[in-house]
């Protein structure tokens, strides 16, 4: 797949990815928290279906 996150993009998506499992782990915001593995995959894959489906490429670098 093409890449298309990257930059802040990449780095605010496994933050806010790894904090939602974190606080859902902890009981702190219940099983909604697991939704953190969507943020979390796409900011380690690089690619983002929802933004390839948009045309938004915010990887400045593509391989």
């Amino acid at each position: 797949m093409k890449k298309n996150v990257g930059g802040i993009d990449k780095i605010a998506r496994i933050v806010v990815g790894a904090l939602l499992i974190v606080l859902a782990l902890t009981g702190t915001i219940g099983v909604w928290g697991w939704i953190g593995v969507v943020p979390l995959a796409t900011g380690l894959f690089n690619t983002c279906p929802a933004y390839k489906l948009l045309g938004i490429n915010t990887c400045k670098i593509n391989k």
